[in-house]
């Protein structure tokens, strides 16, 4: 999904129910329901989505409204994603940890 969004630091959840063509009141609703969505709130307390959240409001939509996913099928693909994320990263990290090893040894022979 493409969104006609031009690149701001933050939008408003107006901005963008107009560019997802959905109820501000959705929005709203998939704040509460999904924690990777952290809109700051301004002095008049409405809510300022950053660029990232709108990256997750994407995948959110896209879960959700494309492939029918329920709210609690999207929240365990979403977790399981970030799981999987975490877990690269440890596998990552272990890797290189074992190249400096490996490099070490190397060098002592």
């Amino acid at each position: 999904m493409h969104l006609d969004l031009p690149e701001k630091r933050y939008y408003s959840i107006g901005e963008l129910a107009k560019a997802f063509d959905v109820n501000a009141s959705l929005i709203r609703f998939w704040d509460k329901e999904f924690d990777i969505l952290k809109p700051k709130k301004n002095a008049k307390g409405n809510r300022m989505f950053t660029p990232e959240d709108v990256k997750n409001l994407q995948l959110i939509y896209h879960l959700v409204k494309e492939r029918g996913f329920t709210l609690d099928g999207a929240k365990v693909h979403l977790k399981e994603g970030q799981k999987k994320t975490l877990d690269k990263f440890e596998i990552i990290s272990k890797l290189e940890a074992i190249k400096t090893q490996l490099t070490n040894i190397k060098n002592e022979l």
